[in-house]
């Protein structure tokens, strides 16, 4: 199936990044939609913002960047966002209940033959698939965030999930100029997420353990094993209540091992939850 036209759900972090991927690499017509329009307002000024970075560098024209805005449509109408839409991306916030409500609306509104992904880091593609009537039509797609600039697309396969949707969703992803990797099975955490956060996790149980100080562990950790940004840093800019989060997903589904440590528990009841409240293992505030 040719994909021409897509709906991406949610203007937020990291819809508006997926919504500027689509528009700007893969040249899609899309329609961004959100529930209220300050929430649109603010995803448009972000990609405007993000665009006029490219046109600085030189990387783009203004008149090219003109022409990716033209393929963007923001709009609060879910109707309107996914009546012609060959392609719905969900990218609303990491809630069950609320993924599952907006997927049954916009299922119920879509072509027959068009194709829902859901951009979830930790929720089971299976189980917010079951609130469509096409579970052989919905698998994840997993965006990394920034999305304009992460390269990594994780596509998750749903219990039910055709071979043909799959390898339409492989194809997007390689029109919009980033990498697949197939995750051949539904289960917590998918391929990234199920290393990383028991790493971030176990760096925690280490500033528990008074083992070395924070910025001696992500200096080891940058330096030893060349990652880009230490994980405690990692887990200020993540956000240490949605690491915890996935831990007890993971602790549910698949092992206990992955018990989130006292001190990350702790600090999220004390609200220091890294970048988004000026505090967590660093201060933000300065």
């Amino acid at each position: 199936m040719e994909i021409k036209t897509i709906a991406v759900l949610g203007a937020g972090l990291m819809g508006h990044g997926i919504t500027q991927v689509a528009a700007q690499v893969a040249q899609y017509e899309v329609y961004m939609r959100d529930i209220k329009q300050e929430f649109l307002d603010n995803g448009m000024k972000m990609i405007n913002d993000s665009l006029q970075r490219f046109v600085k560098k030189g990387e783009m024209t203004e008149a090219q960047m003109n022409e990716v805005l033209s393929r963007i449509h923001p709009t609060l109408d879910l109707k309107e966002a996914v009546s012609n839409a060959d392609l719905v991306i969900e990218a609303v916030t990491e809630n069950p209940e609320l993924k599952k409500k907006v997927l049954a609306e916009a299922d119920s509104l879509a072509k027959p033959d068009a194709i829902i992904a859901s951009n979830t880091s930790s929720i089971s593609i299976s189980e917010i698939a079951s609130a469509t009537k096409r579970p052989e039509k919905f698998a994840g797609m997993h965006f990394f965030n920034p999305p304009q600039l992460m390269k990594l697309i994780e596509i998750i396969r749903g219990a039910k999930t055709s071979d043909e949707t799959l390898s339409t969703i492989v194809e997007v992803t390689k029109k919009m100029g980033k990498e697949p990797v197939v995750v051949k099975k539904d289960v917590a955490g998918f391929v990234v997420n199920r290393i990383l956060i028991p790493a971030l996790n176990e760096a925690v149980n280490l500033v528990n353990e008074d083992v070395a100080s924070p910025e001696d562990i992500d200096k080891a950790i940058k330096l030893g094993l060349n990652w880009p940004m230490g994980p405690l840093t990692l887990l200020d800019y993540v956000g240490l209540d949605t690491t915890l989060a996935i831990t007890e997903v993971m602790v549910k589904e698949i092992n206990p091992k992955y018990q989130a440590s006292p001190l990350l528990r702790q600090m999220v009841r004390a609200g220091m939850l890294g970048r988004k409240t000026g505090k967590g293992f660093y201060d933000w505030k300065k």
